[in-house]
């Protein structure tokens, strides 16, 4: 299998018509039918179900899809890396995250590296543990922030010096708003949106202890934001962490922690045994420095 192929693939996929696919590619609509057919016969699979309007992915083409455009992020990656000037810092990080206030340690950081190194580009990946393990553990990624508990055998890390809190979002007129915090008993009952990540669940769980069968969960959520729109229209609580969504002034949405308080820590992480572009070198020591004056001042 030719990366070239893959591009070819790639390009179909887009397009989702062969012949326009081979005009963007400035090829002849024969050789590339001629490369797709022979990808299908090296996988033993077929790849698309060529219908009378437009060309769709069969199942096996959608995973080969997914496959393919992190294979070309990561080739795109590598070649902007070994392409750098040796002797300045011109390169592109990458750094993966869920919803969390201590992203703004990561922010600071790009802060204070753009102002020396206008050159060096960021880009930055929203995701949960799962999401950003992975594409660490592929290479996309250089960094990643992990909410802990979160399984740290296959990183080295810095602990952030901050906490986040863990509660619940809700309507400003609804039942619970009234109170300055919320128990387990308080949720009993109530319509729970929660977090499709097992290790937060674990979390919940621990929190609940007995009771967490007793949730009625009625829908999960990857990132905060479309379960804020739920809550907003007064489909359900959301457990969720705090200052995530704006919450302040004509905002219908409030929060309130959990009681017993749930605390969980952060980590900034990259894969053991990494070998660093320079730029990325220079980014950790950045971070390390904002960490360092954090804890100066606590």
């Amino acid at each position: 299998m030719e990366f070239r192929v893959l591009q070819y693939f790639l390009a179909i996929a887009r397009e989702e018509s062969i012949s326009a696919a081979a005009e963007a590619l400035h090829i002849t609509q024969p050789t590339l039918s001629r490369q797709i057919k022979e990808l299908e016969d090296e996988f033993g699979k077929q790849l698309f179900v060529r219908g009378n309007r437009k060309i769709t992915l069969t199942e096996e083409g959608m995973l080969l899809r997914k496959r393919a455009e992190e294979i070309s992020s990561l080739v795109e990656k590598t070649q902007l890396e070994m392409s750098a000037v040796d002797n300045e810092l011109n390169a592109d990080i990458y750094i993966g995250g869920g919803e969390t206030q201590g992203m703004r340690f990561i922010t600071k950081a790009i802060q204070r590296m753009q102002a020396q190194y206008p050159m060096v580009r960021f880009h930055l990946y929203s995701g949960n543990a799962e999401d950003v393990g992975d594409r660490l553990d592929k290479g996309l990624l250089d960094f990643g922030v992990l909410i802990e508990p979160a399984n740290m055998t296959k990183y080295d890390f810095i602990k952030l010096p901050t906490k986040d809190v863990w509660g619940v979002l809700m309507r400003k007129d609804s039942p619970l708003a009234k109170n300055a915090y919320i128990t387990p008993d308080d949720l009993i009952g109530q319509p729970i949106i929660y977090s499709a990540q097992r290790m937060v669940n674990n979390i919940i769980s621990g929190w609940m202890k007995k009771d967490y069968d007793k949730l009625s969960l009625i829908a999960s959520y990857n990132l905060i934001y479309n379960a804020s729109l739920m809550v907003e229209d007064g489909a359900g609580y959301a457990l969720s962490l705090e200052g995530l969504i704006n919450t302040t002034g004509d905002s219908p949405l409030c929060f309130r922690p959990l009681q017993p308080k749930l605390e969980v820590g952060l980590a900034f992480v990259w894969k053991k045994y990494q070998v660093f572009s320079k730029a990325s070198e220079y980014f950790l020591k950045e971070l390390q420095k904002e960490v360092n004056e954090e804890n100066e001042t606590v």
